[in-house]
């Protein structure tokens, strides 16, 4: 599970827009449903378009890659890096960013790199994610 920029003041920043929920609360909602599934989940924030690349780069081959890209929504180096996954990429936005008075929102680059975008919903979405993640994983045909 992969933060973007400023989600560490997620509760504090624009809370008519992004609500009270803390990311805190996202982590332990996004760990409520991944053990559910017994998979573990790796959480991280970061303010850094670069290191927010490393992390992707690391994660390339997991499970599943749960993102909130949040403004590097817009980088093709982001984008670049979640294409270089061989494991699922499902975006996640707290904001409806279709619905938002600024329409450039709703137009991210990394959406083409996910198998799936979930947005609007809150931090729920996050772990909506994580259990489609989890989903798609214990759906995979056995391996002969």
């Amino acid at each position: 599970m992969l933060n973007g920029p400023n989600l560490n003041l997620l509760g504090e920043r624009e809370p008519q827009i992004y609500g009270t929920d803390t990311l805190a609360d996202a982590e332990r909602l996004c760990r409520d449903a991944a053990k559910g599934s017994g998979f573990d989940v790796t959480f991280s924030q970061t303010n850094s378009e670069g290191e927010l690349i490393d992390q992707i780069q690391a994660a390339r081959a997991s499970a599943g890659v749960v993102i909130n890209p949040a403004g590097c929504s817009y980088s093709v180096p982001v984008l670049d890096a979640l294409k270089a996954c061989t494991a699922p990429v499902v975006e996640v936005h707290i904001s409806n960013i279709h619905a938002r008075d600024e329409s450039w929102r709703a137009e991210t680059l990394t959406t083409a790199a996910a198998v799936g975008v979930i947005s609007g919903l809150g931090i729920l979405g996050y772990a909506f994610a994580v259990e489609a993640v989890c989903l798609r994983q214990h759906s995979k045909p056995a391996k002969r």
